[in-house]
């Protein structure tokens, strides 16, 4: 099993948003978690991934134990995060935002550049221009580009890109990372 969580439960403060959630992801696996806003999508994938602590249950990657690891950590076993609202740095180039996900997936191999600009072509031109300054399509195919860029074995996201080229983005039918989105 590439991601297994078990009897989770999280939130904020004292609020438990995520109660008792248990999903399974193995590897190639593609599964989404769907529903209306505010049932805690979101709040679990932030848990998912270290940015809100699991208060109950246990998260396990690649049969590893990874419920009290940081953020960091986990994106060096090679968890991949496009969180919602796109999470770049407008102010940093387009080039140094993608340098920022060359760690995921540790330091084991060499930034993947040619894979994301396949996919996107627009971000290669775009290179020294500030991400705050890209048009939202271009910000959210930056953000999964970063992503892409290291070497992710689990590529999660909160929301559906809407604006971000469906045409140039197509994932091969043998995916090289298991990509596990949702489900609630």
């Amino acid at each position: 099993m590439l991601l297994k969580v078990d009897n989770v439960y999280s939130g904020y403060g004292a609020v438990r948003i995520v109660q008792d959630v248990s999903l399974d992801v193995g590897k190639g696996e593609i599964v989404a978690i769907i529903g209306r806003n505010g049932v805690g999508k979101t709040t679990l994938m932030e848990t998912i991934v270290g940015d809100l602590p699991a208060v109950e249950g246990r998260i396990e990657f690649k049969g590893r134990d990874i419920t009290r690891l940081r953020p960091s950590q986990r994106a060096r076993l090679g968890m991949g995060y496009v969180p919602q609202g796109r999470g770049m740095f407008a102010r940093l180039s387009v080039a140094a935002n993608l340098r920022m996900g060359e760690r995921i997936g540790g330091a084991r191999a060499k930034p993947n550049y040619e894979r994301v600009f396949q996919y996107f072509p627009r971000l290669l031109d775009r290179q020294s221009q500030k991400a705050g300054l890209l048009s939202g399509g271009e910000q959210q195919q930056l953000a999964i580009g970063r992503v892409l860029v290291g070497h992710p074995i689990s590529f999660s996201w909160t929301s559906l890109p809407r604006a971000s080229n469906p045409t140039s983005f197509k994932p091969s039918a043998r995916p090289s990372a298991a990509c596990a989105t949702a489900k609630a």
